[in-house]
């Protein structure tokens, strides 16, 4: 490949991702138009800890992004509408939901079935490791009150410190076009979603077959001498690239295509969807240390501690780490023998399942 080659793939590649990135955050801005009051008044309502980890599910799910739902939370934690220990399992639930955009993500694999099986499993091993720490960290928060304990500790380690304002030039760039393009619909919810689907689905297509081209040879060791070089490495990049766009739904959907196309392995995502879920944590600091109220710090610190003891209780024990890993690889081989059920599954696991146990238990009706 001649340099002028690869200079004009390389420009087609930050096209396609600014592409990507503009249907993404338009898929945000529908689901915010259609739910995000829905969410607010969610969040407010809770009554118990199991009915708080579906909220944050559902919250997650409807506004598409764990950074808005743990924000929303601080802020009615530090408004004094929320307990902490109300709030712990709303965090814990808004882990869960956040992986429904890279599950969205990997249906741009749908009509390759060998891809898609590769791109499901990639998003779904996120939501095995989740609902794992949830199994492990709900209980002892119920029993003991582990995460608001060690989490109370840390804030007093911080009493003071405020002002801090989030800053995200990622969405700097990406939001003017999202809403501009929103704005041409009307701001309409249903136009809105319909028009990010198809830039997602349309620089998934074309991301897929460039990234083939650029990770052939050198540029695949490249990556694999660098970034996916360890779990270690995999973890911190998983950090500072969520933390550069304060976003994990954005760090771990740009690596689904990577993952379809069978450049990064299952096993190289997993500890690189840990880092992005590290690295999330730090835009509800930023707005609680904004805030300056302790209770919301603390929140923020339950959000922290509760993923990295999920970290280290989950992934260096081989036998706990290929739990998510043999799920995800199960559920990617039945939805590619049955492509019907990835939308079964979104539906069922981001929100029928959450509204059902919210109707039953009478938290909404």
């Amino acid at each position: 490949m001649s340099k002028s080659q690869l200079f004009a793939r390389l420009g087609l590649l930050a096209a396609l991702l600014f592409c990507f990135f503009v249907g993404l955050d338009m898929m945000s801005l529908s689901f915010k138009l259609f739910g995000k009051g829905l969410a607010e008044e969610l969040i407010a309502r809770t009554a118990n800890p199991f009915v708080g980890l579906f909220i944050g599910v559902l919250a997650t799910s409807l506004v598409q992004s764990s950074s808005t739902t743990t924000t929303m939370t601080v802020g009615l934690v530090a408004a004094g509408a929320l307990t902490i220990d109300g709030a712990i399992p709303i965090i814990m639930g808004a882990n869960i939901g956040t992986s429904v955009t890279n599950t969205l993500v990997s249906l741009g694999h749908v009509t390759r079935p060998e891809e898609f099986r590769r791109a499901f499993a990639g998003a779904t091993v996120h939501d095995f490791f989740n609902w794992l720490t949830v199994l492990i960290l709900l209980p002892l928060e119920i029993a003991f009150g582990y995460l608001e304990w060690i989490a109370g500790h840390l804030e007093h380690l911080l009493e003071g410190v405020g002002g801090i304002q989030p800053h995200n030039p990622l969405k700097m760039m990406v939001r003017p076009v999202a809403k501009w393009l929103s704005g041409i619909t009307g701001s309409s919810g249903a136009l809105t979603l319909l028009i990010g689907i198809v830039l997602l689905f349309f620089a998934l297509r074309y991301l897929v077959v460039l990234l083939k081209k650029l990770a052939s040879g050198q540029a695949e060791h490249f990556l694999h001498r660098t970034l996916f070089r360890s779990a270690l490495t995999a973890i911190a990049g998983g950090i500072v690239v969520t933390v550069m766009v304060q976003s994990s739904s954005i760090t771990t959907s740009v690596v689904i295509p990577l993952v379809g196309a069978g450049v990064v392995t299952l096993e190289q995502l997993f500890p690189f969807t840990i880092g992005a879920n590290i690295g999330t944590t730090i835009t509800a600091m930023l707005a609680a240390l904004a805030i300056g109220e302790p209770a919301a710090v603390t929140v923020a610190f339950a959000h922290l501690m509760f993923n990295l003891t999920g970290t280290v209780v989950i992934y260096p024990l081989k036998f706990i780490r290929a739990i998510p890993l043999a799920m995800a690889r199960w559920l990617g081989d039945l939805a590619s023998h049955n492509r019907l059920l990835a939308a079964v599954y979104i539906g069922t696991v981001f929100f029928g399942l959450p509204l059902l146990l919210l109707f039953v238990t009478g938290a909404i009706g």
